[in-house]
């Protein structure tokens, strides 16, 4: 039987965003595409966000 050496290399992986940026940059995101959903005259569109939008306060009609 012939052993085979596995070597260990360490693998760093360095975020380069700090997680409060990608929790606020993913706020943001959500809420551009809550809103913009709100003006869009699709009615399925409408419908799909309607409870969300009112539990924000966001009137929508």
């Amino acid at each position: 039987m012939s052993s085979n050496t596995i070597s260990n290399q360490a693998i760093s992986s360095k975020a380069t965003l700090s997680p409060l940026v990608q929790t606020v940059g993913a706020l943001v995101f959500g809420a551009v595409i809550l809103f913009a959903v709100g003006f869009m005259p699709v009615d399925a569109a409408h419908n799909a966000a309607h409870d969300t939008r009112h539990s924000l306060a966001f009137p929508c009609h």
